[in-house]
């Protein structure tokens, strides 16, 4: 897996402890689930998650694809006023 993080990612990351957890969250929809990626560097809330290490090189990524494989590209931007985390799974902004 490819992983493409920008600088100001990979800045923001380790300033906050070098530590990104990646994971896939299922919504429901008027036309069925849909699994979409969150990011952040602290450990999500609620739910007992599998987290797989991967050495992002800086930083460590925590991943939880929810049972889906890996993608061929992981990538990493912020987004907003507020900085937050944006993952993309192959350029896309749901799993699958």
């Amino acid at each position: 897996m490819k992983i493409a993080a920008t600088d100001a990612v990979q800045d923001l990351v380790r300033e906050q402890g070098e530590r990104l957890y990646v994971w896939a969250r299922v919504h429901g929809c008027c036309t069925g689930k849909l699994a979409l990626l969150e990011a952040g560097t602290a450990v999500p809330a609620g739910g007992a998650r599998r987290f797989r290490r991967i050495d992002a090189g800086g930083f460590a990524l925590f991943l939880d694809m929810g049972g889906q494989p890996l993608p061929g590209t992981l990538v990493l931007e912020l987004r907003g006023r507020r900085g937050k985390i944006a993952a993309f799974w192959n350029d896309q902004a749901w799993v699958g």
